[in-house]
Protein backbone atom coordinates (compact mmCIF):
# COMPACT_ATOMS: atom_id res chain seq x y z
CA UNK A 1 0.00 0.00 0.00
CA UNK A 2 1.68 3.68 -0.55
CA UNK A 3 2.04 6.13 1.59
CA UNK A 4 -0.95 8.04 0.07
CA UNK A 5 -3.18 4.73 0.28
CA UNK A 6 -2.09 4.72 4.31
CA UNK A 7 -3.21 8.02 5.09
CA UNK A 8 -6.44 7.85 3.13
CA UNK A 9 -7.17 4.77 5.60
CA UNK A 10 -6.04 7.52 8.20
CA UNK A 11 -8.06 9.91 7.27
CA UNK A 12 -11.24 7.84 6.84
CA UNK A 13 -10.81 6.74 11.03
CA UNK A 14 -10.37 10.42 12.07
CA UNK A 15 -12.74 11.59 10.03
CA UNK A 16 -15.43 9.23 11.42
CA UNK A 17 -14.65 9.82 14.89
CA UNK A 18 -14.12 13.58 14.36
CA UNK A 19 -18.45 13.22 13.27
CA UNK A 20 -18.98 11.28 16.14
CA UNK A 21 -17.13 13.61 18.42
CA UNK A 22 -19.12 16.34 16.64
CA UNK A 23 -22.73 14.76 16.67
CA UNK A 24 -21.97 13.89 20.48
CA UNK A 25 -21.52 18.16 21.24
CA UNK A 26 -24.17 18.61 18.72
CA UNK A 27 -22.19 20.92 16.08
CA UNK A 28 -21.69 20.34 12.33
CA UNK A 29 -18.40 20.64 11.11
CA UNK A 30 -15.79 20.14 8.12
CA UNK A 31 -13.39 17.88 8.68
CA UNK A 32 -10.37 18.01 6.25
CA UNK A 33 -7.25 16.13 5.88
CA UNK A 34 -4.05 16.93 3.89
CA UNK A 35 -1.38 14.98 2.95
CA UNK A 36 2.80 16.13 4.27
CA UNK A 37 2.57 18.22 1.14
CA UNK A 38 -0.61 20.48 2.04
CA UNK A 39 -2.52 18.32 -0.95
CA UNK A 40 -6.36 17.61 0.34
CA UNK A 41 -7.01 13.76 0.94
CA UNK A 42 -10.16 14.48 2.07
CA UNK A 43 -12.95 16.38 2.87
CA UNK A 44 -15.91 15.64 5.47
CA UNK A 45 -18.41 18.50 5.38
CA UNK A 46 -21.38 17.11 8.05
CA UNK A 47 -24.94 18.54 6.78
CA UNK A 48 -25.78 22.01 8.00
CA UNK A 49 -22.53 22.82 8.48
CA UNK A 50 -21.04 26.18 7.61
CA UNK A 51 -20.13 26.95 4.04
CA UNK A 52 -17.52 28.90 5.36
CA UNK A 53 -15.67 26.34 7.18
CA UNK A 54 -14.93 24.25 4.29
CA UNK A 55 -11.89 26.78 3.21
CA UNK A 56 -11.26 27.30 7.29
CA UNK A 57 -10.96 23.29 7.83
CA UNK A 58 -9.10 22.76 4.56
CA UNK A 59 -6.43 25.89 5.15
CA UNK A 60 -5.77 24.79 9.13
CA UNK A 61 -4.76 21.33 7.91
CA UNK A 62 -2.62 23.13 5.20
CA UNK A 63 -1.63 25.40 8.22
CA UNK A 64 -0.31 22.67 10.49
CA UNK A 65 1.73 20.82 7.55
CA UNK A 66 3.33 23.98 6.42
CA UNK A 67 4.35 25.13 10.04
CA UNK A 68 4.81 21.72 11.27
CA UNK A 69 2.74 22.59 14.51
CA UNK A 70 -0.81 22.86 15.75
CA UNK A 71 -2.46 26.16 14.47
CA UNK A 72 -3.49 27.18 18.04
CA UNK A 73 0.91 26.78 18.51
CA UNK A 74 0.64 29.32 15.90
CA UNK A 75 -1.76 31.81 17.19
CA UNK A 76 0.51 32.81 20.38
CA UNK A 77 3.45 33.28 18.02
CA UNK A 78 1.37 35.66 15.88
CA UNK A 79 -0.18 37.63 18.02
CA UNK A 80 0.99 41.95 17.69
CA UNK A 81 3.99 41.38 19.89
CA UNK A 82 4.31 37.67 18.31
CA UNK A 83 7.59 36.47 16.97
CA UNK A 84 5.67 35.62 13.84
CA UNK A 85 3.31 38.70 13.49
CA UNK A 86 1.82 38.81 10.33
CA UNK A 87 1.91 35.46 9.26
CA UNK A 88 -1.76 35.46 8.90
CA UNK A 89 -1.38 37.36 5.93
CA UNK A 90 1.17 35.32 4.25
CA UNK A 91 0.75 32.46 1.46
CA UNK A 92 -1.91 33.72 -0.19
CA UNK A 93 -4.21 33.86 2.89
CA UNK A 94 -3.79 30.29 3.42
CA UNK A 95 -2.75 30.49 6.86
CA UNK A 96 -4.89 30.01 9.87
CA UNK A 97 -3.27 30.93 13.15
CA UNK A 98 -5.92 29.99 15.56
CA UNK A 99 -7.36 26.66 16.96
CA UNK A 100 -8.65 23.21 14.98
CA UNK A 101 -5.60 22.26 12.94
CA UNK A 102 -3.21 19.92 13.59
CA UNK A 103 -0.28 17.84 11.74
CA UNK A 104 -0.54 14.20 12.01
CA UNK A 105 2.19 12.15 12.92
CA UNK A 106 3.14 8.38 12.17
CA UNK A 107 6.56 7.09 13.38
CA UNK A 108 7.62 10.82 14.30
CA UNK A 109 7.39 12.26 10.70
CA UNK A 110 4.69 14.65 10.23
CA UNK A 111 2.42 12.43 7.26
CA UNK A 112 -0.47 14.89 7.13
CA UNK A 113 -2.91 17.68 8.53
CA UNK A 114 -6.34 17.62 10.26
CA UNK A 115 -8.49 20.68 10.15
CA UNK A 116 -11.96 21.41 11.79
CA UNK A 117 -13.95 24.07 11.75
CA UNK A 118 -17.83 24.63 12.23
CA UNK A 119 -17.32 25.54 16.01
CA UNK A 120 -16.31 27.82 18.60
CA UNK A 121 -12.12 27.37 18.86
CA UNK A 122 -12.56 25.58 21.56
CA UNK A 123 -15.28 22.81 20.02
CA UNK A 124 -13.18 22.48 16.67
CA UNK A 125 -9.77 21.37 18.72
CA UNK A 126 -12.11 18.92 20.86
CA UNK A 127 -13.50 17.53 17.68
CA UNK A 128 -9.86 17.56 15.47
CA UNK A 129 -8.86 15.75 18.56
CA UNK A 130 -11.03 13.10 18.60
CA UNK A 131 -9.88 12.46 14.98
CA UNK A 132 -6.24 12.45 15.87
CA UNK A 133 -7.05 9.63 18.85
CA UNK A 134 -8.48 7.38 16.52
CA UNK A 135 -5.51 6.62 14.62
CA UNK A 136 -2.89 6.70 17.59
Amino acid sequence: MTTTGKLLDKAKKMADAAAVKAIEINVPMVIAVCDNAGKPVLLNRMEDSLLASIDIATNKAYTSVALKMSTDAAADLCKESGSLFGLATCDKGRMVVFGGGFPIKCDGQIIGGIGVSGGTVEEDMIVAEAGLAAIE
